[in-house]
Parts: C-alpha cells; sequence; structure tokens
C-alpha cells in the first residue's frame, strides 16, 4: 500500500447530484433545498469515503446558502465529510444564467445577479452569509447564438476582487472564453474554472502571474458520455477536443495546475476521474497527485494545515494499494482514510 496526503478535491458541488439522474434546471427549480441538503449528506460522506478531505465547493446552484449549514455540520462532527471551503450562491451578471423561461417571467437563477456598484454589496453580502472564497461568473452561454460570452466588465471583476480580497478570501472564476479569462487574469482573481476556449496568450499570462487554472476535465468527460458518445470507440467530440487542447496548452505555458473536477453532474465519490483523466491528457501520476494535495493545498491558502505528510500539519492521511505514481488507477480503490487524526470507518474495512 501507499500512504498520501488526503486529496483536495478543488471544485464541487455537494448540492448537485448527476446529471444522467436529473438534468440541472430540475434541481434548481423542482428539488427542495431539505432534498438537496439530504443529497449533499450523502455525498459528502461518498467524497469522505473516497479519500478527499478537503473540498472547495463552488455554488449551490439555486440552493442558497445550504451549504453554510452543511459545511459547519461536518466541522461540527454531526456528520461525515471532507472539510469544506464554501462559495455559496455565486454572483452572475444580469440576464446570463441560467435557469431561463418566457420573457415576461422571473425565474429563480443558479446563481445570485449582480451588476456594477451593486457587486459591493452582494459580494459582502455573500462573505457575511459564510462564503469562504467568491465564485463569479466571468462568462456564460449568453452570446448571440447561445455560445459563450463575457459577462462582466474588467471593472466589474476588479470590484468583485478588491472587496473579496479585503476580507482576507479570495476569487474563482468560472470562464470559457479567452476574453472571459483575460479579464478575470487581469482583475487578480486565483483560480481559473474551464478554461476551453483559452489561448497561449492567456495561458501565458496566467503563468506569469501565479494564476492557477482547475480544467474540470472530468465534467466535459461525463456530460459526453451522457450524450451517448463511447470514447474509443469513436471520435473526441467537439467538446474533449477543446479539453485536450485547452489543457496542452496550460500545461505547456507552466500554468500552475488546480485539481478539481467539477463533481456532482457525475457521482460524489468519483473524484478519482478527474486524476485520471489529468493523466489521460498530459500530466505524469506524480504530478497530478501533487496538484490534488501539495498544489491545492497552497492554492488555497491552506498550505499550513494539509496537502503534505509532514509534522505539524493535519493528519489527513490515506492509503491506496500499489502505487499510484506508477499506476494513477489504484485511486479509485482508497483502502483507508484518516481525517484530523481520526480514522474514518469505510465499507468493509
Amino acid at each position: 500500500a501507499t500512504l498520501l496526503p488526503g486529496l483536495i478535491e478543488g471544485h464541487s458541488h455537494l448540492l448537485l447530484h448527476p446529471y444522467n439522474e436529473t438534468p440541472w434546471t430540475d434541481q434548481v427549480l423542482l428539488e427542495p433545498h431539505s432534498l438537496r441538503v439530504v443529497r449533499g449528506t450523502v455525498g459528502a460522506a461518498a467524497t469522505l469515503r473516497s479519500g478527499v478531505t478537503t473540498v472547495r465547493d463552488l455554488g449551490t446552484e439555486g440552493a442558497d446558502y445550504t451549504d453554510v449549514g452543511l459545511r459547519d455540520a461536518i466541522a461540527q462532527g454531526i456528520i461525515p465529510g471532507p472539510r469544506m471551503l464554501i462559495a455559496t450562491r455565486a454572483i452572475v451578471a444580469t440576464g446570463s444564467y441560467n435557469p431561463k423561461g418566457a420573457p415576461e417571467l422571473t425565474i429563480p437563477k443558479g446563481a445570485e445577479p449582480a451588476d456594477g456598484d451593486d457587486l459591493i454589496r452582494v459580494t459582502r453580502n455573500q462573505i457575511g452569509r459564510g462564503a469562504d472564497w467568491i465564485k463569479v461568473y466571468a462568462d456564460y452561454r449568453w452570446g448571440p447564438n447561445g455560445q459563450a460570452a463575457p459577462s462582466f466588465t474588467e471593472d466589474e471583476l476588479r470590484t468583485i476582487v478588491e472587496v473579496t480580497e479585503s476580507s482576507g478570501r479570495m476569487v474563482a472564476a468560472h470562464a470559457g472564453t479567452a476574453e472571459g479569462m483575460r479579464r478575470a487574469v487581469l482583475a487578480g482573481v486565483r483560480t481559473i474554472e474551464h478554461g476551453d476556449g483559452g489561448t497561449p496568450e492567456v495561458f501565458r499570462m496566467m503563468a506569469e502571474r501565479g494564476v492557477a487554472y482547475c480544467p474540470t476535465l472530468a465534467v466535459v468527460d461525463a456530460i459526453t458520455r451522457y450524450g451517448g458518445w463511447t470514447p474509443g470507440q469513436e471520435a473526441d467530440p467537439p467538446r474533449i477536443e477543446a479539453k485536450k487542447r485547452s489543457f496542452r496548452l496550460a500545461l505547456d505555458a507552466g500554468v500552475p495546475i488546480c485539481f478539481g473536477g467539477d463533481v456532482g453532474p457525475y457521482p460524489h465519490g468519483e473524484n478519482w476521474r478527474e486524476l485520471e483523466l489529468l493523466v489521460e491528457y498530459g500530466m505524469t501520476p506524480s504530478q497530478a497527485l501533487t496538484a490534488a494535495t501539495r498544489d491545492n493545498a497552497l492554492f488555497f491558502g491552506l498550505d499550513g494545515e494539509i496537502g503534505r505528510v509532514e509534522a505539524g500539519l493535519a493528519a489527513d492521511l490515506i492509503a491506496v494499494p500499489g502505487d499510484p505514481t506508477e499506476d494513477i488507477t489504484v485511486m479509485r480503490g482508497v483502502s483507508w482514510v484518516m481525517q484530523g487524526g481520526r480514522i474514518i470507518d469505510l465499507p468493509g474495512s
């Protein structure tokens, strides 16, 4: 067996469950918050059992501030789960985000809309209600033909970053377009999520400024499979090609890589999917494991607490059969988990 630090998931949505069970829009509009919290409780336990001892959970997707109670219940030992860094409601530009319907209807959104000077109030309010991170959607699928397009100006993004950093916190930006990424990087965000449309120029800028890239490979792989794609039997669809291309550009530019699969749209506890794809798309197993431990701890400001097997740090430890630096797939079979010095009961252990 191999002993490792507990894994740190960089992009989770514990208040979502797989889209092949229930589409995102139905989860946001039809599922009671109480149901979503119960699902999140089950997902948190599965996440911990899989060897993930900390998660950065980037938005409740329409479930209001329910992640605050989930985080606190775990911290107080009421329920098992990973240590949580939460982003509460997340922030979107007015008119950009989903769900949408007839124009005369006011439909609840999957995040909190705000613009201009009101971004100061909304950012402060989310922090005041419990956010550890602020997540902003620097772009979204609201272009003329439904394509992704920037949704905030650079000045608006800078306002969010300034308010967030004054509170000692950091900003994660959803950004899939080169221009959305560029604006977010110049505004001072800590991490870029997704980045499918990144260019060599944007990735060079990220590398120069130390902005980490969370490529979320596994969520696109999962959603594409839900749509009928069978890897190895069919050519890569455009979204998979875009992921592979952007990830390679980021690696070539020397961008710091964050381990985060956007888990929730695929099952909690299968966080290993992102590790396997990081390796398949170009990292070595050792690099992928370092991203999921030491590097994520550094990006999230937790490097003095977790992420390494070292005296003085929290005893977040896991064991796997075999050697994951030779075969990353052994991470599917975590056999032992310790969180904060306490051994976690695993099925069959």
